[in-house]
């Protein structure tokens, strides 16, 4: 008789339990997977498979992927701060907005205005000077003469005095 035929509450025959309990055993013997511990060889007729996350690259390739990454982060937050001005914008009066755009304006005209009229103040300033002294006055007068002699590709210059003079 099967076991599975029984109804429930009678009790298994000595021959039925045994089948059962060999039943059992076997199923919990018996592997259902399998795992080699053998080492992995270096190489092999396997092909490579990718592995998840980013590939393997050089260093230079690395540090530019980076700077590309840290690039993109500086580009979204100036697109989204002139995503947001943009938008307030919109709501603004135009006239409050014409103000507000002239004010810089302004502020660049007054100080070249400015930078000008210190510029021209300067240059009309009296920048004459006369010194006055008392005492004897001895007075010299010097008379320099440049001459300048060239010879060839390769030539030589004499200035202030004879040939072959150092100065």
């Amino acid at each position: 008789m099967n076991t599975d035929d029984r109804t429930p509450g009678t009790p298994m025959s000595d021959t039925e339990a045994d089948a059962r309990a060999r039943q059992l055993i076997a199923e919990a013997y018996t592997p259902t997977s399998y795992r080699d511990d053998s080492p992995v060889p270096a190489y092999g007729p396997a092909e490579p498979v990718a592995q998840p996350g980013r590939p393997p690259m050089s260093q230079k390739a690395t540090d530019i992927s980076a700077l590309m990454l840290s690039g993109s982060v500086a580009a979204l937050s100036v697109g989204g701060a002139t995503s947001l001005v943009l938008y307030v914008l919109g709501t603004v009066d135009p006239t409050i907005l014409a103000i507000g755009a002239a004010g810089p304006v302004a502020l660049v005209l007054a100080v070249g205005s400015l930078v000008k009229s210190v510029g021209s103040a300067k240059s009309s300033m009296h920048t004459e000077t006369h010194h006055h002294y008392n005492g004897p006055v001895r007075q010299k007068n010097t008379t320099v003469t440049n001459t300048t002699t060239t010879k060839a590709v390769f030539g030589r210059t004499n200035l202030n005095g004879t040939p072959g003079s150092k100065h």
